[in-house]
């Protein structure tokens, strides 16, 4: 009888191969071949290691026949010092055994520092356009901020929870909602978990989710995508909807440390300056749009909302006259915010809300909800909503909820803005728009 013992072999990645601790000794390694060079008799092979890339070294007598790009490999032999090598480590090969050959050459040269394609193709091509060094590094990125993410809320106390995805009603009313037949009846795919994580602050107090949303939206622009990942977090007993920008504020500063430390190699290869990210500007909204028409002589034409160009010189304005990448615009009117959102007690017309910009675009949009059952119920009314129609989300304000906020942060832009991408889909693996359903 055999027994699994959940010991699975790990594998050496490149970190352990160039840190000089292997340096001489037998090594064995796996990867694809992403690129290829023959020099005399000698065979200098570029393998595509899970973090990596590692040159290998293989004399005549090693040589495998029918080696070619994109063949997959183990590899054994001696780890050595060699500068001119990725990493400054080379392995040279004493065996080389083919797991699998490629069935046709690849359609682009993804061993290429750049590949310089048109969106479109590139799209197309994604699931061998992503084997390039370049793609993989800005996957590398995000990874490190999703895994930030978990890691700074689960230490300030928040429980990770896993909302539906296809709901009866829409968190953020409008007409921007995919629809779907769920067995006969109507239903939504979810525009954001708000329902669901405002419930569970009646439960965990603390809570956040890493998932998926889907937003129903005709337009064809760098910056939206209708189904992205969002970073969503949700804490109660606050004093003031502040506590959730320093909630942030901590979060983007851990997130930043993490990259240094862990991905340096990728942020080398995009020139990715790292913005500071430990003390962030606030600013109220119609104060922002002030700033910003009179610095730059762009009149002011929607009062409730930011338009794209707005953000922009927002965003330059305070880079300009603070040095700072990131900026708070808060205090939005309540015309342009949902109806959970909490008005402010001082002037309704505004709310306890904000937008975070980062190097002049909107990343993240949270704030104060409202968590008394009449006060819900009125705001409800006064814009025309049923509240029959949201008796399950209701139940949380009529048996009692704290003061409590959140907010959600779109992790493809905030990828795309950190690594300098001109638009976000090159941020998301297998975007989604209106024009693209595979691959």
């Amino acid at each position: 009888m055999k027994f699994i013992t959940g010991s699975p072999e790990k594998g050496l990645g490149l970190r352990e191969l160039c840190s000089g601790a292997l340096d001489g000794q037998k090594v064995e390694v796996h990867g694809a071949v992403h690129a290829l060079r023959r020099l005399g008799g000698i065979v200098f092979l570029t393998v595509r290691l899970r973090d990596g890339q590692l040159q290998c070294v293989c004399d005549p007598g090693v040589q495998p026949a029918g080696l070619c790009e994109e063949c997959t490999l183990r590899v054994q032999g001696r780890i050595r010092a060699e500068e001119r090598a990725p990493g400054g480590r080379e392995l040279a090969a004493e065996s080389v055994e083919i797991l699998s050959r490629p069935a046709a050459p690849m359609p682009i040269p993804v061993s290429k520092r750049k590949l310089n394609l048109s969106l479109d193709t590139e799209l197309s091509l994604r699931p061998v356009e992503l084997r390039s060094q370049r793609e993989r590094a800005v996957f590398r990125i995000q990874a490190c901020l999703s895994r930030a993410f978990r890691e700074y809320l689960t230490g300030q106390g928040f429980t990770e929870i896993h909302t539906p995805k296809i709901v009866h009603a829409g968190a953020e009313g409008g007409s921007n909602i995919f629809r779907l037949d769920y067995f006969g009846h109507k239903a939504f795919l979810a525009q954001s978990p708000q329902f669901y994580k405002q419930t569970m602050v009646g439960v965990f107090e603390r809570v956040f989710e890493v998932g998926p949303v889907f937003r129903a939206e005709k337009h064809s622009t760098p910056r939206h995508l209708n189904e992205y990942t969002s970073l969503d977090f949700e804490m109660g007993y606050i004093r003031s909807f502040r506590e959730l920008m320093d909630m942030e504020v901590g979060f983007l500063s851990y997130a930043m440390e993490l990259l240094r430390r862990e991905c340096a190699r990728e942020l080398e290869l995009l020139q990715v300056v790292l913005p500071k990210a430990d003390a962030i500007p606030e600013v109220p909204f119609e104060q922002a749009k002030r700033l910003a028409a009179e610095k730059y002589g762009r009149p002011i034409r929607d009062p409730y909302d930011l338009e794209p160009e707005e953000e922009h010189n927002i965003g330059r304005y305070f880079q300009e006259e603070y040095g700072a990448d990131f900026v708070f615009v808060t205090h939005y009117p309540s015309k342009k915010r949902p109806f959970y959102a909490m008005d402010d007690p001082e002037d309704p017309r505004y709310t306890l809300s904000f937008d975070l910009l980062f190097r002049g675009m909107e990343v993240t949009t949270g704030g104060q909800r409202i968590h008394d059952y009449q006060t819900q119920v009125d705001k409800m009314r006064a814009r025309g909503m049923d509240p029959a129609e949201f008796e399950s989300y209701l139940m949380i304000h009529k048996h009692g909820m704290p003061p409590h906020g959140g907010l959600g942060i779109g992790l493809e832009r905030l990828t795309a803005r950190l690594c300098g991408l001109d638009n976000v889909r090159h941020a998301c693996l297998f975007p989604r728009d209106r024009s693209r359903l595979e691959p």
